[in-house]
Order: structure tokens, then sequence, then C-alpha cells
């Protein structure tokens, strides 16, 4: 069949589904990944179940080129309202528009909002999603339209970002309460750096300007963890839920959300934001800046105020900011009826209450210069706890420092036994995604023997260099004791560092030898049982876990799985490096 006759047969099989309205509604779940709940679904169409124009593509493609876009998007529309208002569904409702064809004729004002009415549906419940594939006509009537939209009450998304050119245009213009990032930014984020840092952009973009990313294509739970690392908050794909014609209302999140602590065995609250949060006002998104001045007053310790939307905040007021405002001349009179948003800061340091106090510290110091003394927000799962001060962090983290040295290795003055396992327990009860390489040196008791104790601290004092200088800040090293140390990766480069480490303590070991033993290749000495054996010259066993977080209940079986992958290592020749296969002990 030729092209010039599959184009006539597909436009008549069109025209059919669209009068005879045989076009069926998916709902597919978008999910707030910090508690497993279900914010709402976005609506996707489908043709006859085994019929060409079942695949969405092929169908919107068809439409394309045939000229029946509009008015199959528009039955799209409807159904997927009339299926949505059938089924009670709970949540937002997103519905896909193409700009493109916002201003034809077709697109009758206030159809929507009819539809909407006649279905007994709230327009604050309806996201329009505006994708960056159909760009914006040179005469502004699609902007005019969005700006409509958004003065009905409706929400505005921008779908697919990161496709084409425009998309911060697009995003700076509609100023929209949902960006969603492009599926092709999530395939394979936890493996591709440069996907990594584009996403962590637009997280940090979208914090600033007030709009909250959805992140698309989610297929693994690899992929959830990176994201949620990088700073999103809400998600969609296969991962979490496939579209179908009858949605379900609750999110089967056991998988990949953190589990409910058990009881007594909480993290060291001593050691997250939540021991900085002082209970104090806050601010709603209408009040006023008489009122704000008021609170100011009646709360002379704190510098700053929270202002908050549905229970979290989206930016702080500044008092210096408030008094300079009214110090000017009928400045009180001029503003004291403004909303505070006038003077909201939108770039306020906003932190988890579960955000360990050393994290905390680092993204302080990451801020500008004027925003050390401002204060911090502290939220519980997004929702506002108080404020925080850096001076207190300042005192709990030198209160830390000496609790930690009371448990430092005094040869290394690395964290020994209880601040490794106080790290790993930590990790484990925010089921984060971590690794742990047991580094020991082969041969060492002989050598310390043939060479001496002071040969020898001065020997385990270079591994313990060498481990924190390529573990560097972002991960933790710890010194069990004897010649045993281990390094708990954070990071993605837990194998090159470990390599690197095999190689460079290789080179460096030879430093602490004389001439003749490197030249027979070991030393002669005596062994356990009193007889003389040659023992080579020195090397380094790693073994690396990659504990399962929702299967691992305690550093114990942490520590019992990197012991039995370092005794591994242990068997081969030579420096070397065994990375366990297994993420849980195996029960008897």
């Amino acid at each position: 069949m030729t092209v010039s006759q599959t184009i006539p047969d597909r436009y008549a099989q069109l025209n059919e589904l669209i009068e005879t309205e045989q076009l069926y509604p998916h709902f597919q779940p978008i999910v707030d990944l910090r508690r497993g709940e279900i914010l709402g679904h976005e609506a996707l169409i489908r043709g006859p179940e085994g019929s060409e124009l079942y695949s969405p593509l092929i169908l919107f493609s068809t439409a394309i080129e045939c000229g029946l876009e509009s008015r199959l998007e528009l039955l799209c529309r409807r159904l997927s309202l009339e299926a949505f208002a059938r089924q009670s569904i709970e949540g937002k409702l997103f519905l896909n528009v193409s700009a493109s064809l916002l201003g034809t004729p077709e697109h009758r004002e206030g159809l929507t909002a009819e539809w909407l009415k006649s279905l007994d549906i709230p327009m604050d419940s309806i996201v329009i999603e505006i994708s960056e594939q159909h760009p914006f006509d040179n005469h502004g009537l699609t902007l005019e339209a969005i700006n409509h939209y958004k003065r009905m009450g409706f929400r505005v998304a921008v779908d697919d970002l990161g496709t084409g050119y425009s998309g911060l245009k697009l995003w700076s213009e509609l100023q929209p309460e949902y960006v969603k990032i492009d599926r092709h930014f999530i395939h394979n984020v936890d493996r591709d750096p440069v996907k990594r840092q584009f996403v962590k952009s637009i997280c940090s973009i979208a914090n600033g300007v007030g709009s909250k990313v959805i992140v698309e294509g989610l297929e693994t739970r690899s992929e959830l963890v990176t994201l949620k690392e990088l700073g999103a908050t809400i998600g969609q794909g296969f991962y979490l839920g496939l579209p179908t014609q009858t949605p379900r209302m609750q999110c089967d999140s056991e998988e990949w959300l953190p589990r409910k602590r058990r009881a007594g065995s909480e993290k060291d609250m001593a050691e997250t934001a939540a021991v900085l949060v002082h209970p104090a006002p806050a601010l709603s998104f209408d009040d006023q800046m008489g009122y704000t001045a008021k609170l100011f007053r009646e709360n002379p310790l704190y510098d700053i105020l929270a202002v908050l939307e549905d229970g979290r905040p989206i930016g702080t007021v500044h008092r210096s900011d408030l008094l300079e405002l009214f110090s000017t001349q009928y400045g009180r009179a001029l503003y004291e009826n403004r909303p505070v948003t006038r003077i909201l800061d939108t770039k306020a340091i906003i932190i988890e209450s579960d955000t360990s106090l050393e994290q905390v510290s680092r993204l302080i110091t990451e801020q500008d210069a004027v925003y050390l003394h401002q204060g911090l927000v502290i939220t519980k799962d997004g929702h506002y706890q108080g404020i925080g001060n850096v001076r207190d962090l300042l005192k709990k983290i030198t209160e830390l420092k000496i609790r930690n040295a009371r448990y430092a290795n005094p040869l290394t003055l690395l964290p020994g036994n209880v601040p490794i396992n106080r790290e790993i327990d930590g990790l484990l009860k925010q089921t984060e995604n971590f690794r742990v390489a047991y580094f020991d040196i082969n041969f060492f008791k002989p050598f310390n023997d043939s060479y001496g104790y002071v040969k020898g601290d001065r020997l385990i004092q270079l591994l313990g260099e060498l481990l924190t200088s390529n573990a560097n800040g972002e991960n933790f090293t710890g010194h069990v004791g004897g010649d045993d140390f281990v390094v708990v990766f954070r990071t993605d480069n837990w194998k090159e560092c470990c390599e690197q480490i095999l190689v460079q303590f290789d080179q460096a070991i030879r430093e602490f030898y004389s001439p003749k033993d490197l030249e027979q290749g070991g030393i002669w000495a005596a062994s356990r049982t009193g007889e003389s054996v040659f023992y080579p010259v020195l090397s380094l066993s790693c073994g690396v876990v990659h504990p399962d977080p929702y299967r691992c209940v305690s550093y114990h079986e942490v520590a019992e799985l990197a012991a039995q992958a370092k005794k591994e290592a242990k068997k081969r020749d030579g420096s070397y490096l065994f990375v366990s296969r297994r993420r849980k002990l195996r029960v008897n």
C-alpha cells in the first residue's frame, strides 16, 4: 500500500472513531515521592484495542496529517472529564492541551468551563498541560488564552521541558504551577551525570520561582532514589503506576517509600536539624504587612518569619526589609495594607527536620554571605515546623565533634566503632543508597613484628590518610581498629575510589621496606606456630557490599556482610577489590 493510500484509509478510520466516540480515556497516577500519596492523574487516550489507532502516538500523528487534531483533542478532553467525574477520581486531573490549537475556532472560549460545570468538577482540580513541543504563535494568542485559563481558576503545567530550545522562555512567560521534565532526562538518570545535573538545576530553579517539578518516565527504583536525592518530589511513570481506565486511589509504595521507624530505633535526633527548631509563628500568603510588623514586635528574637501556603513554606520575610520599607516617608501608610508577598524572599533556606547537621552546615556555607545570619526554615514532610539559626547550628556541631572525639581512634583520629555503627544505622533508617568498603592490610602482623610498631603505626596512619583523601568529605571514613578500616560511600564513584586506593597503597608501601627485602619481594618472619615463613610485600584487601536498606535491620547485619566480602578479597593474591552481590544476610 502506498503512502497516498495510507492517509485516506487512516483518515476514514479516525473520522469514524471521532464520530462514534470510540476513544477510551486512561489515567496514569502522579505521585508525591515523599509520602507515597497520589496527587492526581494525567488523562491519556487510547483507540480501540487491537486497532492500528490504539497507540496514542499513531492516533495523534494521524490526526495532524489529516487536519483532525483539534476535533480529536476536544473529544478526548470531554471524554476524559466525563470518565473522571463518573468514577469520582480524587485529586487533580492533568489535561494535555496543544498550545498551537488554543487560538483555533474549534476551541470556543468557555467550552471547558461549561463541561466542568455540567459534571460538577471544580476548576481548581484541573491542570492544563501545555507542551513545549507546540510553541507559542507570533501573535500572542496562546499566552492570552493561557492567562484566561489561569484567571478562571485552572492550574497550568509546562509539559516535556527539555525537548526544545524554548522551554525556559515558555516557563518564564507562563509562570506555571507545575513543570514536567521530559522522560529523556529521567531514563538512566542514576547512571548519567549530565542528566543528574540537568534535573538538579531544574529543581533548583523551580524552588526559586515557586513551581513544582514533576519527573516523567520513572521506570526503576534506582532512578526514583536518585531523583529524590536531586530534589524531585513528584513523579510519574510505569514504576509508579501504569495508565489504566479504572485507576486505583492508593499508590503501591512499600518498595520505595521509607518505612516508618520502628519503636526504639529512631534516628539520633541530636544529629539532625530537628534540634534547631524554634516554634516561631508564621504568615499566610495573603497576610498584610501591618500584621507582619505586629508579629515581629511580639517576637523580637526572630529576624525572619516563614510565609506558608497550605501549611508549606514558600519563602520568608525579613525584619530588615520590612523596617526599611516602613522607614521611608509615608512608608507605613502606603504599605501596611499591602500583602506580605511584596517583600517575600523565595530564596529562603528551607530544610527537612531529618537532614543531618553536617548536611545543613554544608548547605548553608554554599549560600551567599547575606543569608548566613538570616536563619533557616525547618519542615517535616514539607510542612512547616519552625525557625532555626546558624548560632545554634554551630553550637550543636561543636557538641557533636566533642562527642565523636571520645570515640575516635587515638592513632588516626578517625571515627571509631560507635560513630561507624551510628552512621550505618542512620543510613538504613533513612533507606539511603550506600555502599560499605572494608579495608584490611594483608600480613600486617609479621611486618609489624619485623619492622617495629613505630613503622607499623606510620603505615596505619598512611592508610587512614589515603582513605580520607580519596573518599573526600561526601563519604564517611572510619577506623575499626588495628589495620581494619571502613569507608561508607554515598557517592557513585565508589569503585573508582577503591581502585585508586589500592593502586596508591601498592606504590606507597615500597617506601616502608629495605632495599634487600624489596629485592626478594618480602620478609622472612616467625609464623603463629614459631616457624620461619616468607611473607610477600604487604598488600591491601577491600570487600564492598551494597546493603538493601529494606532488608537489613541494623549495622550488625551490614558489618557481617562487609566482613564476609573482606574475607573473599583476602583469598586473592596481592591487593584486590571484591564486590559482593549479596545485599542481605541469608536466613537459616
